[in-house]
């Protein structure tokens, strides 16, 4: 049995669909009413269909006060680090500390080729990714120049800043034991799907990955958040099981159904928090 301890963090992912942008931007605001705690989008920027992330979550910051904002996860192929630390930490600073960054190492190789990215094997794409953390880092701790000099990036004397409103949690979405292993090392966080999991057992078999690279690199475990994206509405008593068996404290409902969203913000989220703390005072 593994509970980490965390706050529980509840979420909607929305598809962002450039067909229908007035809607992706409601359904925003009706996560903030329904009390929950996060809104996440995905990053797609070779899909048409899509709105660019980044624009949409500057919009809706600018259209709700409370909520916290991120996306799921950013294509670091297609995101240079140095850009997205600064347009990260800038965000947060307009938004009152409410963006979290979550990143990936890359996977639809073929379309980010298409837009001039480079296309990277998987022990290439975990190695940026490394070095990716490392200059984002960097550039939220000013004073100072960022002199880094990797495989796949440089920084030779960018100057650090800005400073983010509040310490930016990275997360990075990841299956393999390499990407796995970054996370216990570099990472605030992990966030798979359950779907690509094939249910609660593929967490504990990344969390034993995770844990074990966080304790090699002299870190605690519990220094990682488990954040977990669904593929469908779950019962309350199961969340909570995962939470308490399984160290997720963060659960991301993917759907476009303001029903399902009212429903997880103001029914599901608080029977889950219950539940745990009852479990968690024992």
């Amino acid at each position: 049995m593994t509970d980490y301890g965390h706050d529980l963090l509840f979420s909607a992912n929305l598809i962002p669909s450039s067909e229908h942008p007035d809607t992706v931007v409601a359904l925003a605001g009706l996560a903030e009413q329904a009390g929950l705690d996060l809104v996440t989008f995905q990053d797609h920027p070779y899909q048409p269909a899509f709105l660019d992330t980044w624009t949409l979550l500057s919009y809706v910051a600018a259209r709700t006060s409370t909520i916290r904002l991120a996306g799921n996860v950013h294509p670091l192929p297609l995101r240079p680090p140095a850009m997205l630390a600064q347009s990260a930490a800038s965000l947060d600073l307009l938004s009152g500390g409410r963006l979290e960054l979550a990143l990936g190492a890359g996977g639809f190789w073929d379309a980010i080729a298409a837009m001039g990215g480079p296309r990277r094997a998987p022990g290439a794409a975990v190695a940026a990714l490394e070095e990716a953390i490392a200059i984002i880092r960097a550039v939220w701790d000013p004073p100072g120049e960022v002199r880094f000099e990797g495989e796949h990036y440089r920084a030779t004397g960018m100057e650090r800043g800005p400073r983010p409103a509040h310490d930016i949690g990275i997360w990075v979405g990841g299956y393999k034991p390499r990407m796995l292993e970054l996370i216990g090392r570099t990472a605030d966080g992990w966030l798979p799907s359950l779907p690509r999991l094939g249910g609660p057992d593929g967490l504990d078999r990344g969390n034993a990955v995770i844990d074990e690279a966080a304790e090699r690199a002299g870190r605690k475990p519990a220094d990682i958040r488990r954040l977990l994206n669904l593929g469908q509405e779950l019962p309350a008593e199961q969340l909570a099981e995962i939470a308490l068996a399984h160290g997720t404290s963060a659960f991301t409902l993917m759907t476009m159904d303001a029903g399902q969203i009212r429903r997880f913000g103001e029914e599901v989220a608080p029977a889950v928090r219950e539940f745990v703390a009852k479990e968690r005072a024992r």
